[in-house]
């Protein structure tokens, strides 16, 4: 059965934040032969390509003049064993929270700190997303990607996603040369809490738990994340905007010296990462709004959508806010999302 290919589509509906934006061609793909026939076919084998997945990483700041491809390959399925952990099978079209819920559900813990993370599996080892004292790359056996120059499907260790703070080699050199169709999740099986984070601590301390579970620390991760961020069925938003900047011994000094009420936190080598959302609160910006785009009130991390705002709205109040963090701290943000 071919491919249906739309032309002129919106992509409103595809990303998180709602703003419009065409894409001259869109197509979804549900494996990995669907995609390899689409790229190859000749009308778009030399285009532009955006590859989607749940939207929820992307800010869209104009119409795209290429091919717009939403992977949505399904699929989670036990995949074997190591001596430490058990390996898992999930298509990059699977939704991220229902991932860690169904896994939970079949007494597999390990990756209940990420529960409720926006978005599809396929975006997780692209960005290393992480919370609460866990990143992806501590729990990822493997990435399974289709390799654009080759055309096939190439199977990536771990060691070869060059993992790093909210980032990847997907990011760096190849990006754009490799699509991630399926992750390999390593669940370990002498499983032991992450509490020591202090939002999740605190929440756990006030249902009086003291010995938790991996359910309970999924039911105070939820609880925490529907407090603090929006929900995108709501309020337009890509969840944190910014990444928490991270500065050296001496850089952490002097702010220190000159903002006694800095958060941050020390880091092997050194070095501190600082919590963003703090800095936006102290740069006078929290809850601040510029036309249809503003500054989330719970959590100035969070950049919204207040109902009809363009991309080039909300990424000019990202602007802002990177400049007024910059001038008061003399630190840089940089943002999550991909900015097209």
């Amino acid at each position: 059965m071919p491919l249906a290919v739309e032309r002129n589509a919106s992509l409103k509906a595809l990303n998180s934040f709602g703003v419009e934006a065409r894409a001259a061609f869109f197509a979804r793909v549900h494996s990995a032969a669907a995609l390899g026939e689409l790229l190859g076919a000749a009308p778009y084998a030399g285009l532009p390509r955006l590859v989607l997945g749940g939207g929820s990483n992307v800010l869209l700041t104009r119409d795209f003049d290429g091919l717009a491809v939403k992977i949505e390959v399904p699929g989670l399925r036990a995949a074997g064993e190591t001596d430490e952990a058990w390996l898992y099978e999930v298509g990059a079209g699977e939704n991220w929270h229902s991932v860690v819920e169904r896994l939970l559900a079949l007494d597999r813990p390990g990756l209940e700190n990420l529960a409720l993370i926006p978005g599809y599996t396929g975006a997780a080892p692209i960005q290393n997303i992480g919370a609460y004292g866990l990143e992806l790359a501590e729990r990822l056996h493997s990435v399974s990607a289709w390799d654009v120059d080759s055309p096939r499907v190439v199977e990536m260790p771990l060691a070869d996603c060059g993992f790093g703070y909210r980032d990847s080699v997907f990011k760096r050199e190849l990006a754009g040369k490799r699509i991630v169709l399926a992750v390999t999740l390593a669940l370990p099986k002498r499983w032991e809490p992450i509490a020591g984070y202090a939002d999740v601590a605190n929440k756990l301390k006030a249902r009086g738990v003291t010995q938790p579970q991996a359910r309970d620390i999924f039911d105070a991760v939820v609880a925490i994340r529907r407090r603090k961020l929006p929900d995108p069925a709501a309020i337009g938003n890509a969840g944190s905007f910014f990444k928490n900047p991270i500065v050296t011994r001496e850089q952490h000094r002097e702010l220190i010296a000159h903002h006694p009420s800095l958060v941050s936190y020390p880091l092997p080598g050194g070095r501190y990462k600082l919590a963003a959302g703090w800095l936006i609160d102290a740069a006078g910006l929290k809850g601040a709004t510029r036309g249809r785009a503003g500054v989330y009130e719970r959590q100035a991390l969070v950049l919204v959508n207040r109902g009809g705002a363009t991309g080039a709205e909300v990424l000019a109040l990202a602007r802002e806010v990177q400049d007024k963090v910059r001038e008061k701290f003399g630190v840089m943000l940089e943002p999550e999302p991909v900015i097209v």
